[in-house]
Parts: C-alpha cells; sequence; structure tokens
C-alpha cells in the first residue's frame, strides 16, 4: 500500500526590528540601515493548527532543507525554519546577538503568526543555542558581550519558549573547537610549521589508533592551549585598537587546520556507531584545511563570543541548569559530527523537572540515505509532544 504524505506549504517569513550597530558587520541590509532583517520560511500542511510551532534557527546555518523540518510538518507539526542576521556567514557572528534574533522569531511566531506556543528546536549547533536563549529568556543575567560592548539581555525582554527540543546537538561551538583544532600548528602565521608530535594526519606520527591513553592527554591539552593562544592574540589586537583610539576597531583572521579530532579516526574515543575515517564534512584530513572548516575566518569580537572555550556563554551544558520548560533530548547512535556524550551530559545537567531523553539507534547527523531513522526520530518527538497536551 502507498501511503500518501500530505501537501506542504511553504510560507516566507521575513522579520525585521530595530537595532543599531557601531560598524557594519554583516553584508547587505542587515544593521547597516539601523534595522535588523531576518528572512525564514514556515512549513505546514493546509490542515495544521496555530497551536504550536516548532522554531529551528542555527547561529549560521538554514535548516529548512534538513529532511527533518517537513517530516515533522507532514507529521502535523509546523516547523519556522529562521535564519539568524549571519545566515551562511558566521566570521561576524556574536551569540548574544543571536539570542536577539532568536527573540524576535518567538515574538514573531506569537504575535504575527499567531501560535499559541512555540517549541524550540535546537539541531546541531542549534541546540546550545536554544539552551542559551532559553536560560536567558527566563533568567536574564548579560549585560555586555565577552568584548565588552553593552548587550543588556534583560532589557530585552525576550519571551521565552514553551519546551526545549535537542537533536543531534553538541555542547557548543566553543567546545567542538577545543576537541576539533589540529594542535600541531606551532605559528598562526605559517601552518607548515608543525610539532610532528601532534600532526594527526602525517604518515610518520609515532601513534596510531587505538591512541594510547597519555598521547590523546597531551594532544587534547595542546589543543586546549592553541585555542588559548588565539585568544590571548585576540584580545591583545582589540585592547590595542582601543588604545590608538582611531577608526580602526575590528579585524578579521584566518585560523588554519581546525578538523584534527583523533575520535574520526579512532572508534575507541567516545564510541558510538560512526564510521571511521569519515566525519559529517567528508574526509577529516581535507576538511582540516578547507574552507568549511570550524572557525576557519574570524573576527576579534566573534572569536571571543563564539570560539574562546574560555569566553563564549553559549555553553549548552552552563545553560542548561537556567531552564525550567519541559526538554527532550535525542541523541543519534552513529553520529559523524556531535561527540557521543555532549547530548547526555545537556540533558543531565537541565533543571527541569519534566525531561526525556531518547536515542536513535544507527541515525547519523544529517539522516543521510536513513528515512527510517528520521521517522523513528519523528515518532519520538510528536509522541513527546502529545503526552503533555501540544
Amino acid at each position: 500500500m502507498i501511503v500518501r504524505q500530505p501537501a506542504l506549504l511553504h510560507q516566507w517569513v521575513h522579520i525585521q526590528y530595530q537595532e543599531n550597530s557601531a560598524f557594519t558587520e554583516t553584508y547587505g541590509f542587515s544593521g547597516s540601515q539601523g534595522a535588523v532583517n531576518l528572512e525564514g520560511l514556515l512549513i505546514s500542511t493546509p490542515a495544521a493548527s496555530r497551536d504550536v510551532v516548532f522554531l529551528m534557527m542555527h547561529p549560521s546555518s538554514t535548516l529548512q532543507l534538513l529532511p527533518l523540518p517537513p517530516a515533522l510538518a507532514a507529521a502535523g507539526y509546523p516547523v519556522l525554519c529562521m535564519g539568524t542576521r549571519y545566515a551562511k556567514n558566521d566570521t561576524a557572528l556574536i551569540m548574544e546577538k543571536v539570542v536577539l534574533d532568536v527573540g524576535a522569531s518567538v515574538r514573531h511566531a506569537r504575535e504575527v503568526l499567531g501560535f499559541a506556543r512555540v517549541v524550540l528546536m535546537g539541531w546541531s549547533g542549534g541546540g546550545s543555542l536554544a539552551l542559551f536563549y532559553q536560560s536567558q529568556a527566563e533568567r536574564p543575567s548579560i549585560q555586555r558581550t565577552p568584548a565588552g560592548e553593552v548587550l543588556d539581555l534583560n532589557a530585552a525582554r525576550l519571551p521565552p519558549a514553551d519546551a526545549v527540543v535537542l537533536e543531534a546537538a553538541h555542547r557548543s561551538r566553543a567546545h567542538c573547537l577545543r576537541d576539533w583544532i589540529d594542535p600541531s600548528v606551532l605559528d598562526e602565521d605559517n601552518p607548515d610549521l608543525r610539532n610532528p608530535e601532534f600532526d594527526l594526519y602525517a604518515p610518520g606520527l609515532p601513534v596510531r589508533p587505538p591512541y594510547p591513553a597519555d598521547w590523546l592527554a597531551a594532544y587534547r591539552a595542546a589543543q586546549l592551549a592553541r585555542v588559548r593562544r588565539i585568544t590571548a592574540r585576540v584580545q591583545d589586537t582589540l585592547d590595542t585598537l582601543r588604545r590608538r583610539g582611531g577608526p580602526e576597531v575590528e579585524r578579521g583572521f584566518v585560523t588554519h587546520r581546525t578538523l584534527a579530532d583523533p575520535r574520526f579516526l579512532d572508534g575507541d574515543i567516545d564510541p558510538n556507531g560512526r564510521v571511521i575515517g569519515r566525519c559529517y564534512l567528508g574526509v577529516p584530513e581535507t576538511v582540516n584545511s578547507g574552507p568549511v572548516g570550524m572557525a576557519r575566518f574570524s573576527t576579534l569580537r566573534s572569536w571571543l563570543s563564539q570560539w574562546s572555550i574560555d569566553d563564549s556563554r553559549a555553553m549548552g551544558e552552563a545553560c542548561a541548569r537556567d531552564i525550567s520548560v519541559p526538554l527532550l533530548a535525542i541523541e543519534h547512535g552513529a553520529d559523524d559530527a556531535v561527540p557521543q556524550p555532549d547530548i547526555g551530559l545537556m540533558f543531565d545537567a537541565c533543571a527541569s523537572t519534566d525531561k526525556v531523553m531518547q536515542v536513535v539507534v544507527g541515525a547519523n547527523h544529517y539522516f543521510q540515505g536513513q528515512p527510517g531513522e528520521l521517522q523513528q526520530s519523528v515518532s519520538l518527538i510528536t509522541a513527546w509532544m502529545r503526552q503533555r497536551g501540544f
């Protein structure tokens, strides 16, 4: 028997709200004309009610082409996929400003689109963003960015969401970079100058998987040290520009070789069902120096806000301690991007008294070639929603 899926409606959504920036940080109209412009897509069936909507946002990606939004919409739950002001370009991304974009989207979903309730659907990097947003909506505390600029999230009066779903989500962009960055780089201006002891992809590397525990510990320490060296350089440059007091207030820079996590070559590290020797972006060694590598291009302020392990506030595990709404956490059992422990750590930290964790066994990060696993996820989400009257 052929089961026909319901026809889906796709409605373009535009949100504009006022904000003045000290300098233009995104290309086009966003922020440069005294306003921020956000674009998105509402996916639903003709018969869908306006009772509840899933809001999907990622700090720097658009999500409407993922398989989950249309699958959820076909199951009867409208999905609003909104891009932030930094959609498809995270070079200048400030996580605290992204929180303002989420707040504008939650408000628009309720006040303009007419949905009674909003559920934050935190996919991948959207997971820690959802927790960051909800924590500041429930308990606002941030008054400045990590670079020191005034940005008062208490004054923003962020509307809290009604629930949060985490799926295939990592703890933070800063945690990912710390675990992925190549520690062999000795000179940020010369990526060919490397420490052979930690040059993961070099044929002459003295260790092979499974990697010895002492070597892995030293490797992780070297990764953290490199991130902190870059952070120190960023802070020093910002201080220099401020002391000069001239019109030059920001700089962009390149971080070379940012995907060298031994986990992608060694299945004994955070074991799950992922394919070893691959990652969600392809061959790890190619991604390490490729154009889409994590944190490849960044401004000084953006580094502190999203990539610095010591300065970023968008930390899923920490933010989860400040949320009280219902939480559903779904781990992908063969995730080839997110470290296996991350979902569980955020789930355990969550302060909500109504929280559930599930695992979709065998699911890779994007459900690539996995319609069965995709439908299993949809079933978990819809059952959880109905149990709570959504």
